[in-house]
């Protein structure tokens, strides 16, 4: 059995001894605190601390990170706080273990809450401290190992969280070697009897075409020996999950995939990577289109290599990748390798990257984290961010900016700054304009052109695909809702005040802070938000106000002249005030107000029959009028009886762009072989301008009747 006294002489390969013995004093303190707790195989409970410290071991990492993996579960499972782990070992290794501990303590209904309350929980210690997630991923690498003694649903459970979250992450640090391990127990706890075939076949295979992989290596070990070039040729082979998901997208057999061995060639620096590339093209002929150089263009989690694939002997497929062995051990430990080179007193420049990437990657989800709804909605966005292709585009300056597949113009401009989102109106791709919606290719050149008073568009949600934009608009439209439906609810109360002679500013000091602690609110906004968003009917909180006021004695006072003053509405109310599409109210047209709860309100032409009974519910419907300086289209609905003959849609069409209106949408029902109806939707500012338009419509030859459509 693996004790203490092995770790303590592998740690000396690169630990002071004073930093050893601090690590050793930690696993005698958790081994008392665990004393008589056994793990559900029957050994004792610190045997598990002890592993995690090994797997951290194994990466080179720092005294306090194995330290705090000794203690990781000493707060959850044990008597002992975190002020005692401090006064024991310091805040550093406290504040740690505090960041790894779960949230057993908080009693949550659903299982799937309690999971992304508790990312969150590690996502704010991540951004204290990056090294709790080194220090969590081997915690659940070493769970994931000795998965074998849980109940089979249970297994599902935490390889099923394990696949979709801590193998992600693994990957989005670089943390290969964690990654690819995590990966195949999940699948072998997901799916035991395809990962069994799986592992039997790659076996089999790998006994069919052994003298093949020695004579491809031997090949290019010696291609390599030739041109005085140093590497080293190591065979390697696709893992367990790998071969899956390509079987399972390419519905291919085990047998139609060649690719699933391959090889890596080892060098000393750069310069040698870029030669031995050229060695291989000319040993062996490069498959077009798979050559990827992530040496010029690292990947976001800093991993950096350069890819290609060969047709080999008989036309199979060799993928090789060539790096040198820095690049090696950064793509085995990614963020690890920061405190690796650390170690030495020296920090690599490459290792520094990778943790400057890392936090930049925490500072994103902490962004995230303040603007999603809900923790599910986190954590949502999270696993949809985490690991998808990428492309890589460029700024005006030259920068490099990584996306994934499929982004478009709206993600970019969120991935340089929430700011230039939001305000964001146009875009031009390698200096010509183009739509919002673009999907973006690799190389492309970006320039966003922006606009103080621009804001999202709900429409977006429909096109982007990165958390970080999705979570920004949807903050930005929910405090856009806010302050409009504040606003709102402002003008409705107002009006509701009139009758009364008074209005919300001349309201006595106190009054209203009497009545937000009467329905336990917490602020006048609340207040006025829920008025705008008809969760409150004005006529009844001003009613409550007058009664507070007058000591619930008093009648509203008949003033008519203010009672029936309507509201104006200048039609760029945005998300509170909406115009109905059953009558579609035009400026001009008689219009009142409907209150609609949770949505403010929509405004109907005064004769709509979708009214019914509203017309005599005064707190529901609201006199309103129209501003003079109205500036935005609307639709209008109209139907044309008329001669069928070609040319008809063209005719229109000249008509209508001649009498300053757009034709949104335009349909053509045949009635027999010599009359048609013709439906069409103009964009047009208002009741005169659509007058305007119905005259020169019946100026035309061969037009019978015109309605404008409504109910």
């Amino acid at each position: 059995m693996f004790t203490i006294d092995d770790l303590a002489d592998r740690l000396g390969g690169y630990l002071p001894q004073d930093e050893i013995q601090q690590v050793k004093r930690a696993f005698y303190y958790a081994e008392q605190a665990h004393d008589g707790q056994r793990r559900r195989s029957g050994e004792p409970y610190v045997t598990h601390p002890l592993a995690v410290a090994n797997i951290l071991a194994n990466m080179h990492m720092d005294h306090q990170s194995l330290m705090a993996a000794m203690l990781h579960d000493v707060i959850e499972d044990t008597g002992v706080s975190k002020t005692a782990l401090g006064e024991q070992f310091g805040k550093p290794v406290a504040e740690l273990v505090d960041g790894v501990s779960k949230l057993t303590q908080i009693a949550f209904e659903d299982k799937a809450v309690a999971q992304a309350e508790n990312f969150q929980k590690m996502v704010l210690a991540m951004s204290r401290d990056i090294r709790v997630i080194i220090v969590k991923l081997a915690d659940r690498l070493h769970n994931m190992r000795t998965l074998g003694a849980l109940r089979p649903e249970k297994k599902r459970r935490i390889a099923r969280e394990t696949l979709e979250i801590y193998a992600r992450i693994a990957s989005r640090l670089g943390i290969n070697t964690i990654r690819v391990e995590l990966e195949d127990l999940s699948f072998q706890a997901l799916y035991p009897m395809r990962a069994e075939r799986i592992k039997r076949a790659v076996s089999n295979a790998r006994g069919h075409r052994r003298s093949t992989i020695r004579q491809l290596q031997t090949s290019l070990q010696q291609s390599l020996d030739d041109e005085g070039l140093p590497g080293t040729v190591i065979g390697r082979q696709k893992h367990l999950l790998s071969i899956y998901r390509k079987m399972r997208d390419q519905r291919k057999s085990f047998a139609e995939i060649m690719d699933v061995f391959g090889f890596r060639i080892l060098t000393e620096d750069v310069d040698s990577c870029y030669r031995i590339l050229g060695v291989v093209h000319n040993l062996y002929k490069p498959v077009p289109g798979r050559f990827k150089d992530y040496i010029a263009i690292p990947k976001a989690n800093g991993y950096q290599s350069l890819h290609t694939t060969l047709f080999g002997p008989g036309g199979m497929p060799i993928e090789v990748q060539i790096r040198t062995r820095e690049m090696e051990a950064l793509a085995n430990n990614g963020i690890a390798a920061h405190w690796l080179y650390k170690a030495g007193q020296t920090e690599h420049p490459i290792a520094q990257g990778s943790h400057a990437r890392a936090r930049a990657w925490v500072k994103g989800l902490l962004e995230m984290q303040r603007h999603a709804g809900d923790s599910l909605e986190f954590i949502e966005h999270v696993k949809n961010d985490l690991f998808p292709d990428d492309i890589y585009v460029f700024t005006p300056k030259g920068d490099i900016m990584e996306l994934p597949q499929g982004a478009t113009v709206i993600d970019f401009a969120y991935s340089v700054h929430t700011d230039i989102g939001n305000s964001c109106i146009a875009c031009r791709i390698d200096r010509h304009l183009a739509p919002l919606s673009t999907r973006l290719e690799s190389g492309q050149t970006l320039e966003i052109i922006t606009a103080p008073g621009a804001r999202p568009n709900l429409a977006w949600l429909n096109f982007v695909i990165t958390a970080k934009a999705r979570s920004a608009i949807r903050h930005a439209l929910k405090h856009q809702q806010h302050t409009e439906a504040v606003q709102l609810g402002r003008r409705l109360l107002n009006k509701a005040l009139a009758p009364f002679e008074t209005s919300l500013e001349e309201l006595p000091e106190g009054l209203l802070d009497s009545l937000l602690k009467e329905h336990s609110l917490k602020a006048e906004e609340s207040l006025l938000e829920s008025i705008g968003l008809g969760t409150r009917v004005a006529h009844v909180v001003a009613r409550r106000l007058i009664d507070l006021q007058q000591g619930e004695t008093s009648e509203p006072m008949q003033h008519q002249g203010r009672a029936q003053r309507p509201i104006v509405i200048s039609g760029a109310e945005g998300m509170v005030i909406k115009f109905a599409r059953c009558c579609r109210p035009l400026p001009g047209d008689p219009v009142v107000g409907h209150l609609s709860t949770g949505k403010g309100i929509v405004v109907h032409r005064t004769e709509c029959r979708n009214l019914g009974e509203l017309k005599n519910d005064p707190d529901k419907l609201f006199a309103l009028e129209w501003s003079d300086d109205i500036e935005e289209d609307f639709p209008a609905a109209l139907r044309l009886e008329m001669e069928t003959r070609r040319g008809l849609v063209a005719e229109l069409a000249a008509l209508v762009t001649d009498a300053g209106a757009n034709i949104e949408r335009i349909g053509i029902e045949e009635r027999d072989a010599r009359l048609s109806i013709v439906n069409l939707v103009l964009s047009v500012r208002n009741r005169v301008h659509l007058a305007r338009i119905i005259k020169r419509l019946r100026n035309l030859a061969n037009v019978g009747r015109i309605t404008r459509l409504g109910n």
